[in-house]
């Protein structure tokens, strides 16, 4: 609406003539002065450019709207996209129908909480036939850690869906489907998403996955300015990715501790660098994601794998529909089952931090004295 040019306002033929002879076309050039300027470069009185002004910002004005309205095309605007669903009830119930499409769907977590396991679930479900409830598609995964086990697929596939994967030649059919990228560097992944730009188009793939992104990214850049460009740029082009094609892309990221200087921003989320210091343990309980804060806002859901006293958990800790919740979990044949499908809400530091209580200390990797990055094979 900025751009709606003067002369079609419906202004008086003499006041709209004026601004255009000043150069002044769009409603954006109108409105980027104030009234005693306009006055001065129109060469006009105070009482008119208010009138004209006031007009002018009538038009352009976005309409009110009720909740009722935004809550009705909302609903319209779900139903168009779509969603992928995970098959755990409680989860798909709180995403509105799972796996959201056209944004980016972060799983976040410790190593070997389950993150892998997640997405060869994904994956199965996003090949399947419809007439089974799959995407009947095709499925990028990017395998940056080499964690992607075939045999694994298969047991998840045969546990969850006999009645297709008993059928001679369905369990090839279905692996087939799943196409492996396994890039060694940023360079390398850079290149892999241009090619995958046109195979969304000509494969009829359903889903991307990226597992993970932090692995690639802090294993190639030091902490800093470098880092973030490198993962601005990536995060930028893989949103575009999934606005473009419409399918839901899932990224896994690696967790770390907090540094003290964030327990000083964040005191409600961690302990003080000196506590940790003295007391190494402490750092099996005071986690946040890797990446940063740029790439936490480039996410549109967060999905946290963590552990208390031994059980795992599913935390819903970012949802632009759904307030943040926690479903017990557990790994079994079949992949990820949930344990309770009502999920409990979280309340205060709960939400941003992650917890791997009963995991061993020895599945994480002590990087520097600033952060903890857990790069056992999920």
């Amino acid at each position: 609406m900025a751009n709606k040019l003067i002369n079609q306002m419906g202004l008086p033929k003499s006041i709209a003539n004026i601004f255009t002879a000043r150069n002044i076309i769009t409603a954006k050039d109108a409105l980027s002065h104030t009234e005693f300027e306009l006055m001065e470069l129109l060469d006009v009185g105070k009482e008119e450019v208010t009138s004209a002004m006031a007009h002018v910002s009538e038009v352009v004005c976005p309409p009110c709207q009720t909740a009722l309205l935004l809550l009705e095309q909302r609903v319209r605007n779900e139903t168009l996209a779509g969603h992928l669903p995970t098959r755990l009830k409680g989860l798909d119930d709180a995403l509105c129908g799972g796996i959201p499409f056209g944004v980016l769907t972060e799983l976040v977590g410790p190593a070997g909480i389950g993150k892998t396991q997640f997405c060869l679930k994904l994956s199965l479900l996003a090949s399947l036939p419809a007439s089974c409830g799959g995407l009947d598609g095709r499925v990028i995964y990017i395998d940056i850690e080499s964690k992607f086990r075939s045999k694994r697929l298969i047991e998840i596939g045969i546990n969850s869906f006999p009645e297709i994967f008993h059928k001679k030649g369905m369990a090839q059919e279905m692996a087939g489907r799943i196409l492996i990228l396994r890039p060694t560097s940023l360079s390398e992944f850079a290149e892999s998403l241009y090619q995958i730009k046109v195979s969304l188009l000509q494969q009829q793939v359903k889903l991307l996955i990226i597992d993970s992104m932090a692995a690639l990214v802090l294993g190639e850049h030091e902490c800093g300015t470098t880092r973030q460009q490198a993962l601005g740029w990536h995060v930028s082009f893989i949103k575009s990715l999934a606005e473009f094609s419409r399918i839901p892309v899932v990224l896994t990221n690696q967790v770390r501790s907090q540094s003290g200087d964030e327990s000083r921003i964040y005191s409600f989320q961690a302990q003080s660098r000196s506590i940790i210091k003295d007391n190494p343990a402490t750092y099996d309980s005071h986690l946040v994601a890797a990446l940063g804060i740029n790439w936490a806002h480039a996410v549109t859901i967060r999905l946290v794998l963590e552990a208390r006293s031994g059980q795992r958990f599913i935390k819903l800790a970012k949802s632009p529909i759904s307030p943040p919740l926690a479903f017990p979990f557990k790994i079994t044949s079949s992949g990820v089952i949930l344990l309770d499908d009502d999920g409990i809400e979280m309340k205060g530091p709960e939400i941003n931090t992650i917890q791997c209580q009963g995991l061993s200390l020895s599945s994480l990797a002590v990087n520097s004295t600033e952060y903890v990055l857990c790069t056992k094979n999920t």
